[in-house]
């Protein structure tokens, strides 16, 4: 029986036994192997937090399952007052980071280290927390200090690559940095990001996949490796799969509003089966209406009326109505019956897709706008920072700029594979930022 099957994970929450990183690794690799482990981890921790006295020893385990299932506020609060060892500040530090309270986080992680905890350990956590802030000129400076085996670390060499990615800096050294992580720890969920966010940016998505197929299978999982797999089993219609990294998010954070959005567009997209009869329906008919009108042999004065008109496919006259032909001069009841029975030829009726008329564009002229106008239509779409979905969707319809994204339709935007309402109203937010917005908007 291997070392995990044997580890009661229950038990290392509500005894009195021996706490500290080992057993934490412990429940880590158990959630691991198994993720219905979480919900144990999860019942445990209710369970402890309802017993009426505990010691500071016992607050300091109970801190730290709150921090491992997600409820940080909880955690600060348990961590605070418990017993003010080095596990505590450590993981009340991880606890304000999760937070974005960096400041705490930092003044945390010091009181760590003076408790006693690993030098290195925090070293690296600490530049972690600086990075985060936005502070990645400070990571840098710890990372520059640290000497030793710590160097040869895949967490050390992930936190280079992060900061001077942060940096940006150097794209090809944080590649380097990161395929030297994963030679030393291939399990380590942090460079398995790395590797699968610079995949997943390059259109690597199969490999992407790979990856944050195996980051995903560790414990703590990163919500943004949970995001990006579900939206690429999205692309590939793997939607139970999508569901469930969407439901591991919300199992540790009810309230996380993207991934309530994503899981129910995948639930939706479920549902939806692809009709290839209605497919190959769909491409006659675009064939036909594609053809044009003078391929028929009509009369010379509808052949003259539809030209001045500008109707030259049957598409055309499938998008006018009968009063807009007959209020053409020199078009008369006998033209008209003549290109009746023309469309009928075909299965087509006169102005039976004049409801889809198609609008015209927002002519763009560059002469009459400001050079600032003119930048910034010519700015790439990467600078809305659009979510990953919204960008596949751009990358799909070819548009590489802002000005041939406002071109479209929010219609235009919603055929595309896997982009719902819910992206469309991000693009929509970022260009009102900008005051711009879709065509038809």
């Amino acid at each position: 029986m291997s070392p995990v099957a044997e580890f009661d994970l229950r038990q290392t929450v509500i005894s009195n036994t021996t706490f500290g990183p080992n057993e934490i690794k412990q429940i880590a690799a158990a959630i691991s192997a198994d993720y219905n482990n979480f919900r144990t981890l999860r019942d445990a921790t209710n369970e402890l937090a309802q017993q009426q006295s505990r010691t500071p020893a016992a607050s300091a385990r109970l801190g730290v399952c709150q921090y491992l299932v997600g409820r940080y506020s909880d955690a600060v609060q348990t961590l605070t007052n418990a017993d003010g060892g080095a596990l505590t500040n450590f993981y009340l530090a991880k606890a304000y980071m999760a937070l974005d309270r960096y400041p705490e986080a930092l003044k945390a992680f010091e009181s760590a280290e003076k408790a006693g905890y690993n030098r290195d350990e925090v070293a690296l956590a600490r530049a972690e927390a600086l990075r985060l802030s936005g502070d990645a000129a400070g990571s840098l400076k710890v990372l520059d200090n640290l000497s030793g085996a710590v160097e040869q670390t895949a967490e050390y060499l992930y936190q280079r690559a992060a900061t001077v990615g942060a940096l940006g800096e150097h794209p090809d050294e944080v590649v380097r940095l990161l395929e030297r992580a994963i030679e030393i720890d291939p399990n380590h969920a942090g460079v398995l990001f790395g590797l699968a966010l610079e995949n997943d940016r390059h259109g690597n998505d199969d490999y992407a996949r790979q990856l944050y197929e195996r980051g995903a299978k560790h414990f703590p999982t990163h919500v943004g490796m949970l995001l990006n797999l579900g939206l690429l089993y999205e692309d590939i219609e793997h939607f139970e799969r999508a569901k469930q990294c969407y439901l591991r998010i919300l199992d540790a954070y009810p309230s996380h509003e993207r991934a309530r959005l994503y899981f129910k567009d995948a639930d939706a997209s479920r549902d939806m089966y692809y009709d290839e009869e209605a497919r190959r329906r769909q491409d006659r008919l675009a064939q036909i209406l594609n053809v044009p009108v003078s391929d028929f042999e009509l009369s010379v004065r509808s052949r003259n009326c539809l030209q001045k008109m500008g109707i030259v496919t049957l598409g055309d006259l499938t998008r006018i109505t009968e009063q807009e032909l007959l209020s053409s001069k020199n078009f008369g009841e006998t033209s008209l019956v003549e290109i009746r029975e023309m469309l009928a030829s075909k299965g087509l009726e006169l102005g039976q897709f004049a409801a889809s008329k198609w609008q015209d564009e927002p002519i763009y002229e560059p002469a009459a706008m400001s050079d600032d106008e003119r930048a910034l239509l010519d700015r790439p779409i990467a600078d809305l920072n659009l979510s990953v979905r919204a960008r596949k969707c751009m990358v799909r319809l070819g548009l590489t700029t802002i000005g041939e994204l406002i071109r479209r339709t929010g219609d235009d935007l919603l055929e595309c594979k896997n982009f719902g309402v819910t992206s469309l109203n991000e693009v929509r937010e970022k260009l009102t930022a900008h005051g711009l917005k879709l065509r038809g908007d």
